[in-house]
């Protein structure tokens, strides 16, 4: 049975074909529109191209908008992923349009002014359909209507965590309203216990359950192939909901891999498309950054050479993404000195070693202009952790928790660790470990606007700290 992407009702039948045929309308009224928009500006009737582009681009949503999984179900997803797919699949939708007119040879007659009022009007018609409809449902659901119904096998900590979630989430729609656990748990009030997997079948059926959620750890492939067994007849969704939040690791999602389903429990938020807009953007803003700031630099180059003798830049090799190593740029803001093999010592307070300009440098972090360098070079980023030095590295790896985990990703010249205060000399393993925590949270939750929101507070409050010698 097919269900609509808004799951509207789980036994009405056509629902999808009436939502495909909604955004093929939503698509051909757009674009008429827009062209009876165009012929009343200019007073001149418009090539006969844009009407068949029109048709055209209807009919392939047809086509091309199941590709992008929009007739599936979406409760309990977020929103702003259904929005972000909806203007993809129109994207494409828009650009095969366009092809053919340059296929036709017609592109020339076509209107920019058109084709630009055609995408967004049929952009924000496809989305807000899908928006409206949507916060409809979830209002619904939130007065206890189009409710599904699930069974939860397995009631250890993930178990307790999706019942919390159901719970708090009214609006996505689910009732659980029986949970099998073998031991003697305190279940829910209302909540059925059930306590031989053998009876789910029967459970199923007599409660008109939807959904069976498997809340087991890793290595419970037995039970799971037991369930699987006693629903063979049963035509309902069974989703296994593996422990993986009790591996600390970065993240995790679902592949495909040689055919198979394969669950990443490394994977990045920055990765794919938003990889690449990271990268863009860090490219892009270290440029402006070297371009706007290079008389200040010339006049901390100036400074340095009168102060002390010795070389203006400061480089020493850190641990980039994934382990590959590269060389950090830094005004020089200590004396030339050597260390001892295989020792990097920390500055400390009324360090010696640390010139005059050099303490204003590094009170104001000045002295991390030049690791823009770095990050036009493709070797940093301009939020990420801080790299450290490579002795720390191998005395930190060992001591705290993840530790390297912090090397999937560049490093930053500044990051969500030094903006909540954890800057400057790490003396103690307990202030290492805040701040690969900090570290963490940043690479499992990382989104652009997240970015754009420690770039500003390192602008404005960022630059000194306490602990910053």
């Amino acid at each position: 049975m097919e269900t609509s992407s808004f799951d509207v009702s789980g036994k009405l039948p056509g629902t999808s074909s009436l939502f495909r045929a909604a955004d093929a309308a939503l698509v051909a009224i757009a674009g008429m529109a827009a062209i009876e928009w165009q012929a009343a500006r200019t007073g001149v009737e418009v090539s006969p191209i844009h009407g068949l582009l029109v048709y055209f681009c209807g009919l392939a949503t047809l086509v091309v908008f199941p590709a992008f999984q929009l007739y599936g179900s979406w409760r309990g997803r977020p929103i702003h992923e259904l929005a972000i797919r909806s203007i993809a699949a129109w994207t494409v939708v828009f650009a095969m349009g366009l092809l053919v007119g340059f296929l036709t040879h017609q592109i020339a007659y076509v209107s920019r002014l058109w084709a630009a009022l055609w995408f967004v009007t049929g952009a924000a018609g496809l989305t807000g359909l899908r928006l409206g409809v949507y916060t409809a449902l979830r209002k619904a659901r939130d007065r206890g209507l189009n409710h599904k119904r699930v069974l939860l096998i397995g009631f250890g900590t993930l178990g307790h965590d999706m019942w919390a979630r159901v719970a708090a989430t009214r609006t996505a729609g689910y009732e659980v309203m029986g949970i099998y656990c073998e031991g003697k748990e305190q279940l829910p009030p209302g909540v059925r216990r059930l306590d031989d997997l053998r009876a789910i079948s029967a459970f199923v059926r007599q409660h008109e359950i939807r959904e069976v959620w498997l809340a087991l750890p890793m290595e419970a492939g037995q039970a799971v192939r037991e369930v699987m067994y006693f629903l063979r007849h049963d035509l309902i969704d069974i989703r296994w909901i593996p422990d993986v939040l009790s591996v600390r690791l970065l993240g995790h999602r679902v592949e495909e891999f040689l055919g198979v389903p394969a669950i990443e429990l490394n994977s990045l938020p920055a990765a794919g498309i938003r990889g690449v807009s990271k990268a863009v953007f860090d490219r892009v803003f270290s440029a402006l950054v070297l371009l706007g700031l290079s008389p200040v630099m010339l006049v901390i180059a100036a400074w340095i050479k009168l102060d002390s003798r010795g070389p203006v830049f400061f480089t020493q090799p850190r641990l980039g993404v994934d382990g590959q190593v590269f060389r950090v740029y830094k005004f020089r803001s200590m004396t030339v000195h050597e260390e001892k093999n295989g020792v990097v010592t920390q500055a400390t307070r009324d360090d010696r070693r640390v010139t005059r300009i050099g303490a204003f440098l590094r009170r104001t972090s000045l002295d991390e202009l030049p690791q823009f360098i770095n990050v036009l070079r493709g070797e940093m980023s301009v939020v990420g952790p801080r790299p450290h030095a490579l002795e720390h590295n191998e005395q930190y790896k060992d001591l705290v928790a993840r530790y390297m985990m912090r090397h999937r990703v560049k490093p930053g010249i500044t990051g969500w660790a030094q903006i909540n205060g954890l800057r400057g000399q790490t003396e103690t393993v307990h202030k290492m470990r805040d701040r690969v925590e900090f570290d963490l949270y940043y690479i499992q939750n990382w989104s652009f606007l997240m970015d754009l929101r420690i770039i500003a507070r390192t602008a404005i409050s960022g630059w000194t700290g306490k602990n910053v010698y």
